[in-house]
């Protein structure tokens, strides 16, 4: 009983300590002995950028304005592609014509890729450049993004998100940002920002529009042989949720999402894509099942309290984090405190986690995107 019990929790902690401490040490290491450079260069290829935007009235005049402001020295195009929108969406795109912007509209909700794929056809731009209607871009965003693709490996660029926040999806951020630039610089990213990235035209071709474009255009690039980067000078930022009950929602939808990229792309888990496959198993693969390994962390330490001093401590340490973290989704005073907010935002994460893989499991699959209103 104390072997079996105490080899569950040896694991399943070593899992999740690997997910948080252990993939991003190596990766340290291997940035710092065996990095994997990224030519840059000034260039300036043609740009379609695509603002899939779906009832988004109360923020599309202020995305194009502050767009059709940015500094780009290159041909630019602007594609609002309008998922079955039934507010002023449509007409404050069509308000943009006479200053170049199209507008591609769906007739019924299809989903952010629908509405994606609908700019694609339309886009002429040597590169793709697909951006949230809530994403504030910084002036040289546009040129920053295109400098990777200078060099001929490149498939993808991501940029690098900001959130105004001290909260624990300011830290997640910060932490998933932290750990795209070492993949940059030791491997290859295998998640790009869904807020602004771009991709090369013929990665346009297929765009499946029921996969997460962010997630699927890292992998697709592994796939054809390429590399997604990321290019800290192109910046985008938002703000924070702070409201438990949406960050929820969208945390379920968009680990659903993942999941399912990941099933039609198990093929870049093998060892042949070298350190792709390491940092796909690494950041998803460890990050997407690490709740499974705190349920049986807490259950073998639960089993051995009775026996075991050190299990029954440990198994109090994770009842405070828990009890902590649920005090603070409940409680704004409590929320005040950092440790609490932190010990929340994991909770909730993990726990959305696990409803995703439920629907997953059930064949249930999240096609329709409902955008965030920050």
């Amino acid at each position: 009983m104390l072997i079996l019990g105490w080899t569950l929790i040896v694991l399943s902690l070593g899992w999740v300590g690997f997910t948080y401490v252990g993939y991003p040490l190596i990766l340290a290491l291997l940035a710092r002995f065996s990095p994997r450079p990224v030519m840059r260069a000034d260039i300036a290829p043609s740009l379609s950028v695509v603002v899939a935007v779906h009832n988004g009235e109360h923020a599309l005049a202020h995305k194009l304005e502050s767009t059709l402001a940015l500094d780009y020295a290159g041909e630019l195009e602007i594609l609002v592609a309008s998922d079955g929108s039934t507010d002023g969406t449509n007409r404050i795109a069509e308000g943009f014509a006479s200053r170049g912007v199209q507008l591609v509209a769906l007739d019924a909700r299809r989903g952010k890729e629908a509405a994606q794929a609908a700019a694609i056809a339309k886009a002429r731009g040597e590169i793709l450049v697909f951006t949230d209607v809530t994403a504030e871009l910084e002036p040289t965003a546009l040129a920053a993004i295109v400098r990777p693709f200078a060099d001929p490996t490149v498939g993808c660029v991501s940029s690098e998100d900001r959130v105004d926040s001290d909260g624990g999806e300011g830290a997640y951020v910060r932490f998933e940002m932290a750990l795209r630039r070492l993949e940059n610089e030791a491997s290859s990213l295998v998640g790009l920002s869904g807020s602004f990235f771009a991709v090369r035209r013929e990665f346009g071709s297929p765009w499946p529009i029921d996969l997460a474009s962010d997630f699927r255009s890292a992998l697709e690039a592994a796939r054809r042989g390429k590399r997604a980067v990321s290019e800290p000078l192109a910046r985008a930022s938002f703000k924070a949720m702070e409201d438990p009950a949406r960050e929820w929602h969208r945390k379920v939808r968009t680990i659903r999402r993942g999941i399912a990229v990941l099933s039609c792309y198990r093929d870049v888990l093998s060892p042949r894509h070298g350190r792709v496959a390491f940092s796909l198993w690494g950041h998803k693969v460890a990050r997407f099942t690490s709740p499974f390994a705190l349920i049986i962390a807490g259950l073998a330490s639960a089993a051995l309290a009775p026996l075991s001093a050190t299990a029954a401590t440990l198994f109090a340490l994770q009842a405070a984090a828990y009890v902590l973290g649920a005090a603070s989704l409940a409680s704004p005073w409590v929320a005040r405190f950092m440790p609490a907010r932190l010990a929340g935002f994991f909770m909730l994460v993990n726990a959305s986690m696990l409803v995703a893989w439920m629907h997953h499991l059930r064949g249930e699959r999240a096609v329709v995107w409902e955008p965030t209103r920050r």
